[in-house]
């Protein structure tokens, strides 16, 4: 008997689950709300733990070879254009940074066409003891389990769990893809600014093309300018070259702001036969790099519990057990980790910096790996043995 699955949302949690239920002899629905399946966003980095998820759903190397290598973790700086944390001399970067959209794209490629259905609008889910179905904008739609990928304001997660709305963390970022090919003798490796409340990060994506996110406090979520570029550069306008330079040179249409929420924590991410997953069950603060990383976590530890067990629900116990500790500590840490950011005032401000000036830099690299392990060192749980028959 040929399992099934019904996916909501055909973001990058969604395409990830996807894939990693093919792998594992499964066939899929993805209801995707929208028209048409598109990925949202600038660009994003993935740690050494997203790419070996990547490995695990085969994308891995595709994944390495779209993306840029970048040193943004390893070159913090001052607004004045100091060094607090210098990239070593020699070595590889451990992060790599995509656009957001070819990432998405990449999976989408993976996922059969005739598994994907757009402009559904899911509206209720029922289960019983042997299946699930889906009621929807088009009709009903039965499988032997739902996994809910469909971002941060989920409606199954509202339904499974009442009152789980997004909360605002008091910060707002603004998200800016730009053309660097006139930007002569400039080298961008990645690098990360921190002033007083707010911080800058480049992230270059292609040849000639960076990524750069500005975050800082916000008092309240949908707050707008009529001119968001020049809202960004009134923070940044005296910082370092070539930050002013690049906001200034990115066109408005490529410039996103964005009001900063997290999913309150959970008691469980599974409910019978329903999974949720990414953004629906832990959307967070971006200041650890894993929003992307860990819904493609969820989507191999999901797939691989599946394979250990024919009874569903007890698959999805073993998934909320693997998942919801490790993305709810992430959770917390990068919403403290964001507070820190744009919430420091001059004092606090100097005193990071003053620490680390006094570290050198060689004994830094030293801390980092060892720091970001239980970050970075994840390992995918293996997606090669025989699937168990679902009942």
């Amino acid at each position: 008997m040929t399992r099934s699955a019904i996916i909501v949302g055909g973001g990058i949690g969604g395409l990830a689950t996807a894939i990693a239920l093919q792998r594992i002899g499964w066939t899929a629905t993805v209801l995707e709300r929208v028209p048409a399946i598109a990925e949202v966003g600038a660009g994003l980095s993935l740690s050494p733990n997203a790419v070996r998820a990547l490995d695990a759903l085969g994308l891995g190397d595709r994944a390495r070879a779209i993306g840029m290598p970048t040193w943004a973790t390893h070159n913090l700086r001052t607004t004045d254009g100091g060094h607090l944390l210098h990239p070593p001399a020699a070595g590889t970067p451990p992060l790599i940074a995509i656009r957001r959209a070819r990432l998405h794209d990449l999976l989408l490629q993976a996922v059969p066409a005739s598994w994907l259905q757009t402009g559904i609008e899911v509206t209720d889910v029922h289960q019983d003891d042997h299946s699930v179905t889906v009621t929807h904008s088009a009709g009903e739609l039965t499988a032997d389990l739902v996994v809910a990928a469909d971002g941060i304001h989920s409606p199954i997660r509202q339904q499974l769990f009442p009152g789980s709305v997004p909360r605002f963390l008091h910060y707002t970022a603004w998200l800016g893809l730009v053309n660097t090919s006139a930007f002569k003798h400039v080298d961008f490796i990645g690098s990360m600014t921190s002033g007083r409340g707010r911080y800058f990060l480049i992230h270059p994506v292609a040849q000639d093309q960076i990524y750069w996110a500005l975050g800082t406090a916000a008092d309240a979520p949908a707050i707008r300018h009529d001119d968001e570029r020049l809202a960004a550069l009134r923070l940044v306008g005296d910082w370092h070259d070539p930050i002013p330079r690049l906001v200034d040179a990115t066109p408005a249409t490529d410039i996103r702001r964005v009001d900063i929420h997290e999913v309150p924590r959970l008691p469980t991410y599974a409910a019978g036969r329903v999974a949720l997953l990414g953004d629906a069950a832990h959307a967070m603060s971006p200041d650890r790099g894993q929003g992307a990383a860990q819904s493609i976590e969820d989507a191999v530890t999901l797939a691989a519990a599946l394979t250990r067990t024919p009874d569903i629900p007890e698959a999805f116990r073993h998934y909320d057990q693997e998942r919801r500790p490790r993305t709810q500590r992430i959770a917390r840490d990068a919403r403290r980790t964001g507070r820190q950011m744009t919430g420091s005032g001059i004092t606090a401000t100097l005193a990071t910096n003053g620490l680390l000036r006094m570290i050198p830099s060689s004994t830094w690299h030293r801390i980092l790996p060892r720091a970001m392990a239980p970050l970075w060192a994840w390992q995918p749980p293996d997606l090669g043995g025989h699937a168990a028959k679902a009942k």
